[in-house]
C-alpha cells in the first residue's frame, strides 16, 4: 500500500510541476524542502541515519537550487535572499554533520518564513514580474 501512496505523490508533483507557472514551480521546490527536513528530522529521532542523510541532501539540493535560481541583477532582495539561502546550506551540512534538529528547526523557520512572502505575492505582481523577466531575456538576447 505504501508504494502506492508514493507513486501517486510522485506522479501529483509531477503532474503539478508540469502545469506550473515559475511562481508555483518556487512553492513547490520550498514545499519539497520543508518535507525532507521534516522527514530528516524523523530519521534523527529514529537512528535513521541513512535516512537522514538522503533527505538532507534533497533538501541542500533543493535549496541550492533556489539559490542558483535568483537574479542576481534584482538587487539587495536578491542579495538577501543569497545570504539566507547560504546560511541554510551551512546550517543543513551541521545539521546533517552533528544530527542536530535544532539546527533544522532553525532552517525550517527561515524557510517556511520566506515561503510565506512568496506565498502571499499577489498574482498581478507575478504577471508583472514575468512580463518584466520576458522583457530582460529578450533584451538580452537581441543584445540590447
Amino acid at each position: 500500500m505504501s508504494y502506492g501512496i508514493k507513486a501517486y505523490k510522485a506522479v501529483g508533483i509531477k503532474d503539478d510541476l508540469a502545469v506550473a507557472d515559475p511562481h508555483r514551480v518556487i512553492q513547490l521546490l520550498m514545499q519539497g524542502a520543508l518535507e525532507n527536513m521534516a522527514k530528516a528530522k524523523g530519521c534523527i529521532d529514529r537512528k535513521d541515519f541513512a535516512g537522514k542523510s538522503e533527505a538532507i541532501s534533497k533538501s541542500i539540493n533543493i535549496i541550492s537550487a533556489l539559490q542558483g535560481c535568483l537574479d542576481m541583477s534584482a538587487g539587495e532582495i536578491s542579495d538577501n535572499l543569497f545570504s539566507l539561502y547560504d546560511f541554510m546550506l551551512n546550517h543543513l551540512i551541521q545539521a546533517s554533520r552533528d544530527k542536530s534538529i535544532k539546527k533544522l528547526d532553525e532552517v525550517i523557520e527561515i524557510l517556511i518564513t520566506i515561503k510565506s512572502g512568496w506565498d502571499q505575492i499577489p498574482p498581478a505582481a507575478r504577471e508583472e514580474g514575468y512580463v518584466m523577466q520576458a522583457q530582460k531575456n529578450q533584451q538580452l538576447a537581441v543584445g540590447t
